[in-house]
């Protein structure tokens, strides 16, 4: 049989054949390889066409829930804007701390400014009402009469401070949704900047990304990119975003993003270096609430474990010398 295959090998009119079938077989094929083939351009602009049509869907959706929703401006209530109005509470209620604790609490706009005039002069009173009542007509508690008026004015100043607590407590916790995210956002940053992208451009970006892990970050990059779009000057955008933040790695951020523009410096250096800074701060502080906890652990052991701990260990010991006796 291998004689038989070298011979058709060395056979001239064979090999002839073989090859013009083989050249018949490869014409075929080039020639109706393009009736095959597919336009893969045009199937990757039909994924993108229609990619780009279910974007401008949910983009019309969210437009339609933010305008169900209403704006990030609150309209003041009428009762409490008249009321406002009527006493000119703005004058002498308002004060400069209580404006930027509203910002940074996320309350923007004259309604929240309204609101919390009207609830600065509301609660003090009914504070001092419930005092009297509980003091006074129900005599709840066996005091003086100089004590209970003590106790009427503590109600009035802590009706007084309650509206402030509850921003600077609100404010507090803003602070630390943004000061967790921001070394994440300014890393898409980076990204954006180093790709190419103006810093405009890059903020609107990440202000999208970052909204799966901080919505608050990202209304307030959102913000800032509106404000650089109408202001006339961007460095009135970076300034107001520390102020509605209040945080250092933010204003740390602003200003060398001011500095960048003002005299020509990378911004993506800059970026990197306080990107890197924001995340050790961060791990730092993980570190410190790390180190505090064994003395905050000392109190609740004392009160809790080692009393148990000495009746597990003192019991069969006692009930030993009960049963000898």
């Amino acid at each position: 049989m291998i004689d038989d295959i070298a011979a058709k090998l060395f056979d001239p009119r064979f090999m002839g054949t073989l090859l013009t079938a083989i050249a018949a077989a490869a014409t075929a094929f080039a020639v109706a390889q393009p009736f095959f083939e597919t336009d893969k351009l045009e199937k990757r602009m039909k994924l993108v066409g229609d990619e780009r049509e279910q974007i401008r869907r949910r983009e019309r959706a969210k437009g339609a829930q933010a305008a169900t929703r209403g704006t990030l401006r609150v309209e003041p209530k009428a009762y409490m804007k008249s009321i406002v109005e009527r006493y000119q509470l703005q004058r002498w209620l308002a004060t400069d701390t209580a404006k930027r604790k509203l910002m940074q609490a996320g309350y923007r706009g004259q309604g929240a400014e309204t609101a919390f005039l009207f609830f600065r002069l509301v609660v003090p009173i009914g504070a001092v009402i419930g005092a009297v009542f509980y003091l006074f007509v129900l005599e709840a508690l066996d005091v003086s009469y100089l004590m209970r008026f003590g106790l009427v004015i503590g109600a009035a100043y802590a009706g007084i401070k309650a509206p402030e607590l509850f921003l600077v407590n609100a404010a507090k916790k803003r602070q630390a949704e943004i000061r967790k995210a921001w070394p994440d956002a300014l890393d898409l940053t980076l990204i954006c900047v180093e790709s190419g992208m103006a810093i405009e451009h890059a903020f609107r970006k990440v202000s999208t990304e970052i909204a799966t892990s901080s919505v608050v970050l990202a209304e307030e990059l959102a913000l800032m990119t509106a404000e650089m779009s109408f202001l006339p000057d961007r460095r009135q955008a970076y300034e107001n975003l520390v102020l509605r933040t209040g945080l250092d790695p933010v204003k740390a951020v602003s200003t060398a993003l001011i500095q960048a523009e003002r005299y020509g410096t990378p911004v993506g250096q800059a970026l990197r270096v306080l990107a890197q800074e924001s995340r050790d701060q961060r791990m730092t502080e993980a570190e410190k609430k790390a180190a505090a906890l064994p003395p905050k652990l000392t109190v609740p052991m004392i009160l809790f474990f080692l009393p148990v701990l000495f009746v597990v260990i003192i019991t069969p010991a006692v009930i030993q010398i009960m049963r000898s006796q």
